[in-house]
């Protein structure tokens, strides 16, 4: 069992940061509609602003181009039938493709992801409600917050220690089993069926797949962070990683498997 004190140095840091998001954005959730509409936009414009200085450091008009693009693609295809919404969604990711010199696959397939995540989060809250958007969200911070605490205190071998050194077996099994008694307590407490569990790990899964995606490509364009807006998380793509897999994995899905399972 690992011991060493300086594990947890940046505890304080990332529990006030993420303190203040948890507010944020249960704020957000709780509001529903126009406000839930304009946090979702904002956060995918300022990942994709992120996304662009890893890709091509200081080209900040470009930056700021694909960031202001991608939020209002995000608002406005929400209130668009799905056809013509489609479209709205892709036009930041072709146009980004246009304007790197380099690095041109890894921003398409991170701003498309970013872009659908956007636009599956807002669907799930306008569609489902309350209820269901709180459950994605959950299993998606459990899976981090037990797997982050299970990791340091119990170590062991290493997921993959090429791409995110951090991170253990441990801490992955455990974030499942997490994201398990999520659905276990939704489907107890709902009229959804026990499949909510498989579910449920299967959205961590993704949400842990989003993560090691994101690592991989900090590790190739040799950064620590995404940025430095979120003191003890990097940026804001450091911390939605996990959401991108987890909602674009839910909006696929959704389409096969009548979601919530066991409703209608």
């Amino acid at each position: 069992m690992a011991k060493n004190p300086e594990q947890w140095s940046d505890l304080s840091a990332r529990m006030f940061s993420g303190a203040a998001m948890v507010v944020v954005g249960l704020l957000g959730i709780w509001f529903g509609g126009h406000v839930f509409h304009v946090l979702v936009a904002i956060i995918c414009g300022l990942m994709v602003w992120e996304l662009v200085g890893m890709l091509r450091p200081g080209a900040r008009h470009v930056q700021l181009q694909m960031g202001a693009l991608t939020g209002a693609a995000v608002f406005l295809a929400i209130y668009l039938p799905v056809g013509f919404a489609l479209p709205v969604l892709l036009a930041p990711a072709l146009i980004g493709f246009g304007q790197l010199s380099h690095n041109r696959t890894i921003y398409m397939a991170f701003s498309v992801m970013i872009l659908l995540s956007g636009y599956g989060m807002m669907q799930v809250r306008d569609d489902l409600g309350f209820g269901w958007m709180l459950w994605l969200v959950l299993v998606v911070v459990v899976t981090d917050v037990v797997g982050y605490f299970a990791g340091r205190t119990f170590g062991g071998p290493k997921f993959w220690p090429k791409v995110s050194p951090k991170k253990t077996w441990s801490g992955t099994g455990a974030g499942w089993i997490g994201a398990a008694v999520v659905g276990l307590l939704f489907s107890i407490n709902t009229e959804v069926s026990l499949q909510l569990i498989g579910i449920s790990i299967a959205v961590s899964m993704a949400s842990q797949i989003g993560d090691i995606a994101e690592s991989g490509m900090k590790r190739r364009m040799g950064v620590k962070d995404s940025s430095n807006l979120i003191p003890g998380h990097g940026g804001l793509l450091d911390r939605f990683d996990g959401m991108l897999g987890a909602s674009v994995f839910l909006l696929i899905i959704g389409q096969f498997i009548g979601f919530p399972p066991g409703l209608g």
